[in-house]
């Protein structure tokens, strides 16, 4: 009983803060912006609303996450949504008549046509390239009741890709619909989901969550700006060493020593901890994912403390010094990758007017 009553009260939470959201992204699209999709005053507009908003209600009103409202607004406009009342009315009552694209939604009617979590949400906003691709894994995730980590999982397995290019798509989505251990998530942990604990203005001891996807994001967005050779494989991706599961933060092919190009990212000092376990992780990318003519592949810890900023490549494990050399020679400087962390690092802090000592373990204690 305690377990169903928790989980109610984990779904109730998301469905009012999705619709909530919502309202608030319409808002800043067609009144602060007349309805200009992207108004030329844009990031201004958003700082300022930042400031109000945060002023009068507190946490949950940053740049970003105001940003992540407008888009998803747009990425589901009232007409998207009236189809679903219509369609769910409909399936209710054939005789029933249509509901009007222009006009305002209750917080009821919201949460009807947006299902998921806001946080489903924003991982569909951030890491789709298409309307197709996120329309493909927002119905996947609601046919197969996906965890906000398998959706990432997911997204990061290239799913929709593998399946639009198979001849069996059938047999690829039912595989696809098998969760695997670590999927499932807890109602304790969905409450204490970062979003939700800024939504209901608490106290917030995971805000090094946040941190850790801002980097994340901000990482692989630097990567792919740099020119044509990095290619995106995946972002959280799993590997199994004996009993243990682990996750790589972000994996990319480099197209021009074609190899791997491991990473993983710390918020604590750099040790000989994790050294070996990318080493550990190398070992088993060059053993199970790279294929026949690629080089070996690559690691690269980067570690984002308050003070400091670091970016070690680990190189250790090539078969010669000529290969080491030639990799240095082409990967981006591992200074220049540590300032640009230490960079977001900062604005991330700033936008969110979270001290330094409130993020755990920079002590490493």
């Amino acid at each position: 009983m305690l377990e169903q009553g928790r989980k109610a009260a984990a779904r109730s939470i998301n469905a009012l803060m999705t619709a909530t959201y919502w309202q608030i992204g319409r808002r800043i699209v067609e009144s602060e912006q007349g309805g200009d999709a992207r108004a030329a005053y844009g990031q201004a507009l958003l700082q300022r609303l930042s400031a109000d908003l945060t002023k009068r209600f507190g946490r949950g009103f940053g740049v970003d996450n105001l940003e992540l409202m407008r888009l998803f607004y747009q990425s589901y406009p009232p007409a998207t949504i009236s189809e679903s009342l219509i369609r769910k009315s409909e399936a209710a009552d054939p005789a029933s008549k249509s509901v009007s694209p222009i006009r305002d939604f209750s917080l009821q009617e919201l949460a009807e046509s947006l299902p998921l979590s806001w946080t489903h949400y924003v991982h569909l906003i951030r890491r789709t390239r298409s309307s197709e691709e996120r329309s493909f894994y927002e119905a996947e995730a609601l046919r197969g009741g996906w965890s906000v980590r398998q959706l990432d999982r997911q997204i990061g397995s290239q799913f929709y890709t593998r399946a639009l290019m198979s001849r069996n798509k059938r047999a690829i989505l039912d595989e696809g619909g098998v969760a695997q251990r670590g999927d499932a998530m807890t109602p304790e942990e969905a409450i204490k989901d970062p979003y939700v604990l800024e939504f209901l203005d608490l106290k917030d001891e995971y805000s090094e969550t946040q941190l850790e996807e801002a980097l994340i994001q901000r990482l692989e967005d630097f990567l792919l700006e740099l020119g044509g050779d990095f290619t995106f494989v995946g972002r959280q991706r799993r590997l199994r060493i004996g009993d243990s599961w682990f996750r790589v933060d972000l994996l990319f092919f480099h197209r021009r020593l074609r190899c791997l190009v491991i990473i993983d990212l710390k918020l604590t000092e750099l040790n000989h901890a994790d050294v070996g376990q990318m080493h550990m992780y190398c070992n088993y990318a060059k053993e199970h994912w790279t294929l026949p003519g690629e080089n070996p592949p690559v690691g690269l810890i980067l570690c984002a403390r308050t003070n400091a900023a670091i970016a070690r490549y680990a190189l250790e494990g090539l078969p010669n010094k000529v290969l080491a050399a030639e990799y240095h020679m082409v990967l981006p400087d591992e200074e220049i990758l540590a300032r640009e962390l230490a960079k977001t690092r900062r604005e991330w802090e700033a936008q969110h007017a979270i001290p330094t000592s409130s993020v755990r373990a920079e002590s490493g204690t």
